[in-house]
């Protein structure tokens, strides 16, 4: 492990939490296009066999990221596991000015932030963590998993996102800053806030005391945590990988996801339809009953895949799996001018289009 050198400033280490489908890599994202010129590394931790997430930042960090897949990093890895991690992002060579820690939507921030706390790599500080909340499904996701109270209290910042798709925004922001303690609670649309809350948010030593290295040994609640890594949001979740060469029927997929089991809470990933749109590959993204398409140009190069990662609670992956089998095409080199209707009523509309340019 490096030395740190006197007088050299060390790099804060921010975890960005938050429950599945919540908007962490859409801030991210983001927070990359708006660093002003402040270099951040991120660590990126997926949960499934293919690292979706990892795919929609690697564009902007290039080789300042640190990509985890197929587990939770708060049971992947020990506090020494990812001092290793942190030193490649650390290193003076680097250049990096913070680094963030991108969880796993099913990852316990408290584990996260006990092992940043108990990091020895001379050149990290621990910065803060920072959950993010979708408003509209968060009374859906409280009533599910009561823990998400525990993550709320033990943020430094919680930005409650997509209040644009919440009926009473104004109600769950008021309920988050009730429960979020003494944080600062930003509201936010398309994870569009400052770099500022985010840069800054060092917690003072004051801080650190109440959330301090024996307290975050101590599991309070509802005793969720007593049997450690089953007792974790993931533990009960399950997650399916699908790949596929071949492309997939936009009329098959859309049968598919309209008849989706109400236990498949989260989708993404990215879908070749072949000749019914061979210039762009389909970036898809559903959380609970929400759905998304969003077309972007394929490489020049490379193979075009299928790859989707599906998470949820009580389903038949196997069926899921024969399922999403059955979407391939027959005739991937034909297409129909009608194919492609169903999917393109969820790609997103002009005024999204644009705000999704601001963060570009």
């Amino acid at each position: 492990m490096s030395q740190r050198s006197p007088g050299q400033q060390q790099i804060p280490v921010v975890v960005l939490a938050g429950f599945l489908g919540s908007g962490k890599t859409t801030l991210l994202n983001h927070l990359l296009h708006r660093s002003g010129g402040t270099r951040i590394g991120a660590i990126v931790n997926d949960f499934g066999s293919i690292e979706i997430d990892a795919m929609a930042v690697a564009g902007a960090l290039g080789d300042s990221t640190v990509s985890l897949g197929n587990g939770c990093l708060c049971c992947a890895v020990d506090a020494s596991e990812l001092d290793v991690y942190l030193e490649r992002l650390a290193r003076p060579a680097a250049g990096i000015d913070v680094i963030v820690i991108e969880a796993s939507g099913l990852a316990e921030p408290q584990e996260l932030v006990r092992m940043l706390l108990a990091s020895e790599h001379p050149g990290v500080v621990y910065g803060g963590l920072v959950e993010v909340v979708d408003a509209a499904e968060f009374d859906g996701t409280r009533a599910k998993h009561p823990a998400i109270d525990r993550h709320l209290a033990l943020a430094d910042l919680v930005v409650v996102n997509k209040l644009d798709r919440a009926a009473d925004g104004g109600r769950v922001l008021g309920l988050v800053r009730e429960l979020a303690d003494r944080a600062a609670v930003v509201p936010a649309t398309y994870g569009r806030i400052d770099p500022g809350f985010l840069f800054d948010c060092r917690p003072s030593q004051e801080r650190i005391g109440q959330l301090s290295f024996d307290d975050l040994h101590e599991h309070t609640g509802d005793g969720d945590d007593s049997d450690g890594h089953h007792a974790h949001l993931h533990a009960a979740y399950d997650s399916l990988s699908f790949v596929s060469e071949q492309p997939l029927d936009p009329r098959r997929l859309m049968g598919f996801l309209d008849s989706r089991p109400d236990g498949l809470y989260r989708i993404k990933g990215y879908v070749d339809f072949g000749a019914h749109d061979a210039v762009n590959r389909y970036a898809v993204h559903a959380v609970g009953p929400f759905l998304r398409f969003y077309p972007e140009p394929w490489a020049d190069a490379g193979t075009r895949l299928t790859q989707l990662v599906l998470i949820g609670s009580g389903i038949d992956s196997t069926a899921v799996a024969k399922d999403l089998e059955a979407c391939k095409s027959d005739a991937p080199h034909a297409a129909d001018e009608h194919g492609m209707w169903g999917v393109l009523r969820y790609v997103q509309s002009p005024d999204e289009q644009g705000l999704e340019d601001l963060s570009a």
